[in-house]
């Protein structure tokens, strides 16, 4: 067996071009749903539940392309097909979510556009894992956290841009600002077009190729710990006894709708075991839970740093343009021009913590070199926390920008070192069934804080959208302890 060439940084460009396109959608999202939200008249705390749909389209969609991909073989190779397809619907939903008249058209419009995204952003994840040889991983997701960043920032600045130029900043009610939406029209073109480079300047190792190379199978102190014959009756009826036990606490302390959502989690996990069960080991469905049952340790590990780390950005993208506009421009009805400025300064926010995210994605590999792979990431977590708690601390809100230092840092961190933990514990004929699944672990923490933020901000955060940034900050130090359970591993860049 032989070990994978050593790409050049200009092949590694080539292959992580594409993510500028990602995130030109991804932010876009980002910062502009619960605006887009709010001004079709969703009140503050039913906002969460809208957002619901990222998550839960992650949650069905990243499993089953990271199957699909790992048995793809076209003379356009194994990833780049879905890179595609993702690209082309993504673009599509770009152009209808700026132009929704009503508020549930605006929310299916997002479970479309994050579909899409996802479509093309799990291969993406394995395609790293792929074509780079372990000692290139973390500098081959770090270029991703780069263009992650880069796109970001123009992405987030683009309705600060265009209001400076004198494109209306607002609209009359149920309508969407002009700024926004030509905002979104940029960002469906460059998105296409950047996805495009990526899928006509790189190539792919086939199965074949990868088989043959020395990583294909984890090191033994990261092998999977094979689970013996299907899922068992007694853990699917815990699981699905806990659904129903939290729905009908819920119902009887007549609790925040949106929490069924924790109890419908327990439910359908119980449901997925049973439906395995009952299935032929070789159905797709069936060999998903498999792998997901049979996880590496490494992996499970990872996946409470991933909760806590993934529950404090939601809880940032959810509430920050309340918060800011609240706090910190006085104002909370999105008809206001303070409240519009707020919402723009968010974009700017948004932006600025996505280029220190850039910046961080140089220095992270000296980190890494230096102090190791899970030190750089609980000290990168840490920066994030303080981050987020100073938003409540600082007055003047231009200072704000000091705080998404810290939040680029942390953002930077979790995009690419969980995932060179995560890709040298994997098989490489399971990298992307694997990675999908590994987004459970981003998914279901952000699943949570949709459910159970609304009451929280309602009955124990004094109705304050600021308050729940502090509590996002506090699970950026807790995701940064967890760290410290991940096994160690040769941590080379």
């Amino acid at each position: 067996m032989n070990s994978k060439p050593q790409l050049s940084f200009w092949q590694i460009w080539n292959m992580c071009f594409g993510f500028l396109g990602i995130q030109f959608g991804f932010a876009l999202q980002n910062a502009n749903a619960s605006r887009i939200f709010e001004t079709l008249g969703a009140p503050m705390d039913a906002v969460p539940g809208l957002w619901i749909a990222a998550p839960l389209t992650g949650l069905l969609v990243q499993p089953v392309i990271g199957y699909l991909s790992d048995r793809t073989w076209t003379r356009w190779g194994r990833r780049r097909p879905y890179f595609m397809i993702g690209a082309v619907l993504t673009t599509l939903a770009l152009l209808v979510m700026p132009n929704s008249p009503t508020l549930w058209i605006a929310a299916g419009t997002l479970w479309v556009l994050d579909a899409s995204i996802n479509i093309s952003m799990e291969p993406f994840r394995a395609f790293v894992g792929d074509q780079l040889s372990p000692r290139q991983r973390p500098a081959g997701f770090s270029m991703q956290s780069f263009f992650i960043g880069v796109g970001a920032v123009v992405a987030s600045f683009l309705p600060f841009i265009l209001a400076h130029f004198g494109v209306a900043n607002t609209a009359g009610p149920g309508e969407v600002p002009d700024t926004v939406r030509y905002a979104f029209y940029f960002g469906a073109v460059v998105l296409l077009l950047a996805m495009s480079w990526t899928v006509f300047s790189t190539r792919e190792y086939s199965p074949a190729e990868l088989a043959s190379f020395d990583d294909a199978e984890p090191s033994p102190v990261h092998a999977a710990q094979r689970v013996g014959g299907p899922p068992q009756w007694r853990q699917i009826g815990l699981w699905l006894g806990l659904g129903v036990v939290l729905a009908a606490l819920i119902a009887w302390r007549q609790g925040d709708r949106m929490l069924y959502v924790l109890a419908g989690l327990c439910a359908s996990y119980g449901l997925l075991l049973a439906v395995a069960r009952v299935l032929p080991g070789t159905h797709m469905l069936a060999t998903i839970v498999d792998d997901l049952r049979s996880m590496p340790g490494t992996m499970r590990r990872l996946a409470w740093v991933q909760f806590f780390s993934w529950f404090a950005l939601f809880a940032m993208w959810i509430y920050t343009t309340a918060a800011v506009a609240g706090t910190h421009f006085g104002s909370t009805d999105t008809q206001t021009a303070a409240y519009n400025e707020g919402a723009n300064w968010v974009g700017v926010l948004f932006g600025a913590y996505n280029g220190f995210a850039a910046v961080a994605a140089l220095i992270i590999p000296l980190m890494v070199r230096a102090i190791g792979l899970r030190w750089s990431h609980l000290v990168n977590l840490w920066l994030g926390g303080l981050g987020l708690i100073s938003l409540m601390l600082i007055k003047d809100p231009h200072w704000l920008l000091l705080s998404m230092v810290g939040v680029g840092f942390a953002w930077a961190s979790i995009l690419s070192l969980p995932y060179a933990l995560l890709s040298d514990s994997v098989p490489a004929a399971k990298m992307g069934v694997y990675m999908g699944i590994f987004n459970f672990f981003i998914v279901i923490p952000q699943l949570v804080a949709a459910s159970a933020l609304g009451f929280a901000l309602r009955n124990w955060l004094g109705g304050d959208p600021i308050h729940v940034l502090v509590l996002g900050g506090c699970s950026l130090f807790v995701a940064g302890l967890c760290v410290l359970r991940v096994p160690s591993q040769q941590e080379v860049v």
